[in-house]
């Protein structure tokens, strides 16, 4: 038998892979699963839009029907048409936005020159939020520009809105702050 130098490699390295396979115990009997029922099973699927950036991907959630309402799963859509299925690492993550210890679930409010935040109602924040956002919409509202024209704007308060709002809640959102005479409105997207 006449081998090169190339063939006798190869003869070796094929050799040492089976010795290195049937060393590790490889047999050819049929695999029995061990993996159980899957946790997803029984749970309820719904479909969501993740909310990191303005890409808009879409994200199946898999929630308990055990009546606590946890997030079990969270997966990338693959029938969403810009993702289909593929999730970026902080859209791997989602979970961790439903299913935190650390997550804040209450609003918390820093008094001014104070150096820690204190807990405060819902009630409390969003009645302190209307109250400025109207104090500062009063104090600086402008009927007519300089050259007599009606105008009815405020540019002491800008809006940033987000890249989870679907076209609905983006034209309810548009009107409100229309409405509130704001001419600064941006969104996360361009900014």
């Amino acid at each position: 038998m006449d081998v090169n130098r190339r063939q006798f490699i190869q003869i070796t390295g094929a050799g040492a892979a089976g010795l290195a396979v049937g060393g590790l115990g490889f047999d050819l009997k049929p695999v029995r699963a061990h993996a159980g029922m899957l946790k997803t099973k029984y749970a309820k699927e719904t479909t969501t839009i993740c909310c990191y950036c303005a890409v808009g991907c879409g994200a199946i959630v898999h929630t308990s029907k055990r009546g606590d309402g946890r997030v079990i799963n969270i997966e990338g859509d693959p029938g969403h048409v810009i993702n289909r299925g593929a999730l970026c690492s902080k859209g791997a993550s989602l979970k961790q936005l439903a299913e935190n210890e650390k997550r804040l679930t209450e609003p918390m409010y820093r008094a001014p020159y104070s150096d820690k935040w204190q807990s405060v109602s819902w009630e409390w924040a969003l009645e302190k939020i209307a109250h400025r956002v109207k104090e500062t919409r009063d104090a600086n509202f402008t009927f007519k520009n300089d050259k007599g024209q009606v105008v009815n704007r405020t540019t002491a308060i800008a809006s940033v809105g987000s890249a989870a709002m679907d076209n609905e809640e983006c034209w309810v959102y548009q009107a409100l702050m229309r409405s509130l005479g704001l001419v600064y409105i941006e969104h996360q997207a361009r900014i």
